[in-house]
């Protein structure tokens, strides 16, 4: 894609990229603190990288033809590594992230009607209701220094409660990020046994994320009852996603979720829908930082907008490339690994059984041969009539397995984006640079300060 620009785009900091004599060792190392540290200029500019990992082929794919065999046309012959299996599954269950098989087909089934784009229109009040006391909060820190990516976390924490709940998370929220940040800094990073062993085989950390488990599920079964003992009118529509998917049935069996499978499915919603919005709208809000001259054009597009229903956020066309391009450079899911279960030709890439398979958008996104100036902030890059293939884009996913809530997180962001930019100028206050780290999304290395002033 051949993007114009009157200006220099700016170029957000990243990591340095690994060195071709990298040992193992040291990539080992170097993969539990920030596996974006790990990929030399290579997987930047290659079709594919192959290598070996633990005996095994492995291959990263940078070749859209490929990845859409993986993804879409022979899908159901690539499943989740042990090492992905283990980091998700205390946290998710058995819920549609990583659920497999005839288990998945009923999940995705079950869920589809509650996030379509007309069910999350029915949400976004919601989302309004929020986004108006986080403003009025930050209106009485303007002028001092705040953390936004905290702010971000704590507002789209309690976005998520009141879509899925219709309740406030005051009592709850501190209980869920204290869960999230105990899984993220120690049980979500891949330790050498998580790569070495079958998912069969406990390991140390496996008996710690086991006992996480067991605290964990409990918590969100304690979310659940409290939200049963409110009720429902008989007849009265749905007011929330809990509403949706406890009467949500598959629509071949008419079989709906049992209450061990409910946990797994709330808990997959809000710890993946609030944590990956909030790191994607920290990311666009330091970009912002870091360029004012778009940060004005997004609050030039919002002004006298009253961004209160999808209609309104629907034409909020330059805030939604913002975040699509912020999403290129900072994808949440950096990395997408697979295994192969028999052996397969994808795209003339002969891969045998067992082989590990890596689609990474941090990668994909940033690719040479297939972005104008890759690690450029262009949002207008995503107004052009020259889409980029849908196989070289992957914010959330592709084929089957594309993530169910891409519309819900969308509309959230944009929204949230556009109203935050339309009442506040967004400046750093300090200049260090902000490094991305991959864990288990793609994280800061640290939460700076911001400074805002109303507009």
């Amino acid at each position: 894609m051949n993007i114009a620009s009157v200006r220099r785009p700016i170029i957000p900091p990243t990591p340095p990229r690994a060195p071709d004599d990298m040992s193992f060792f040291g990539r080992i190392a170097v993969i539990r603190q920030n596996m974006i540290a790990t990929w030399g200029q290579r997987a930047y500019e290659e079709d594919v990288i192959k290598g070996r990992f633990f005996l095994r082929n492995s291959f990263i794919l940078n070749r859209p033809d490929a990845i859409r065999h993986v993804l879409l046309s022979n899908y159901e012959n690539y499943s989740r590594t042990p090492a992905g299996i283990r980091m998700l599954r205390p946290v998710l269950g058995e819920g549609l992230l990583i659920a497999e098989g005839h288990s998945w087909t009923f999940q995705r089934r079950t869920l589809a009607p509650a996030f379509t784009p007309r069910a999350t229109a029915n949400l976004v009040p919601h989302m309004t209701a929020v986004l108006d006391e986080t403003i009025a909060k930050l209106d009485t820190q303007t002028g001092a220094p705040v953390d936004l990516r905290e702010i971000m976390q704590r507002m789209t924490l309690e976005i998520a409660g009141r879509t899925m709940f219709s309740f406030g998370m005051d009592r709850h929220g501190a209980t869920l990020r204290n869960f999230v940040m105990e899984y993220g800094e120690r049980l979500g990073r891949p330790y050498l046994l998580d790569m070495l062993l079958p998912v069969s085989w406990p390991t140390p950390m496996d008996r710690a994320r086991a006992r996480f488990r067991k605290r964990w599920t409990e918590f969100v079964a304690t979310l659940i009852a409290e939200r049963r003992k409110m009720g429902k009118k008989d007849g009265a529509p749905p007011r929330d996603l809990f509403d949706l998917m406890d009467e949500a049935r598959d629509p071949e069996t008419g079989k709906g979720f049992s209450d061990e499978q409910l946990v797994d499915e709330v808990a997959t919603m809000i710890l993946a829908g609030h944590e990956t919005t909030a790191t994607a709208l920290f990311w666009a809000l330091y970009l912002l930082a870091l360029d004012p001259d778009t940060q004005e054009e997004v609050a030039s597009e919002t002004r006298g907008e009253h961004l209160d229903s999808m209609a309104d956020i629907d034409r909020q066309k330059f805030t939604r490339a913002v975040m699509d391009e912020t999403m290129r450079l900072y994808p949440p899911a950096f990395l997408v690994a697979r295994a192969a279960r028999e052996k397969d030709n994808a795209a003339g890439i002969e891969i045998g059984k067992g082989d590990i398979i890596m689609i990474a958008p941090w990668l994909l996104h940033r690719h040479e041969k297939l972005w104008d100036q890759p690690n450029a902030f262009i949002p207008k890059r995503f107004m052009s009539k020259e889409a980029p293939d849908r196989f070289a884009y992957l914010p959330f996913g592709a084929g089957p397995r594309v993530c169910v809530g891409a519309p819900f997180a969308q509309a959230e962001s944009v929204l949230a984006l556009a109203r935050l930019i339309g009442a506040f100028r967004v400046e750093l206050a300090d200049r260090v640079p902000v490094i991305p780290h991959g864990v288990v999304t793609t994280q800061p290395d640290r939460s700076p300060l911001f400074s805002i002033t109303r507009r």
